[in-house]
């Protein structure tokens, strides 16, 4: 996904599959088709596939890691994006549950999930003026 949680590839995999693994089934599917795409933030499951992406893409896959020693709830940065995104697919109905049989079809489901969201920012809000995905200026 990228920085605004919007999904730009995924991939639905038996339970038995490690992340590792499934993250270079993820990328394979989406070679060529993210041209500027330089940095990936991932989870610490993800250090073990660094040099591979980096060899195999060109891309620098930075880990997010979480402070060691440290107890309890840590913010972690970008971490939230992905945690936001899932709070949305989880209140469409269809995603609450593991309902599908075929990994395929749960892929589905998800896009058709990610279409709506999308199409719905594309309306302009109550305000005219208003429009939910308005990047804000960055300070520098």
């Amino acid at each position: 996904m990228d920085t605004l949680g919007l999904i730009w590839g995924l991939v639905v995999l038996p339970a038995d599959v490690q992340d590792r693994d499934g993250a270079k089934t993820l990328l394979e599917r989406s070679r060529g088709q993210l041209p500027r795409l330089r940095v990936v933030w991932a989870d610490g499951a993800y250090v073990a596939v660094a040099d591979w992406v980096r060899q195999t893409f060109g891309w620098l896959l930075t880990a997010v890691l979480r402070p060691t020693g440290i107890k309890g709830y840590v913010h972690l940065p970008k971490r939230w994006i992905v945690e936001r995104t899932f709070g949305w697919l989880g209140r469409y109905r269809r995603l609450s549950k593991d309902y599908e049989a075929n990994p395929r079809s749960s892929e589905a489901w998800i896009y058709i999930t990610m279409i709506h969201r999308m199409s719905r920012y594309l309306l302009p809000g109550p305000d005219a003026n208003s429009r939910p995905y308005q990047r804000r200026p960055t300070k520098h």
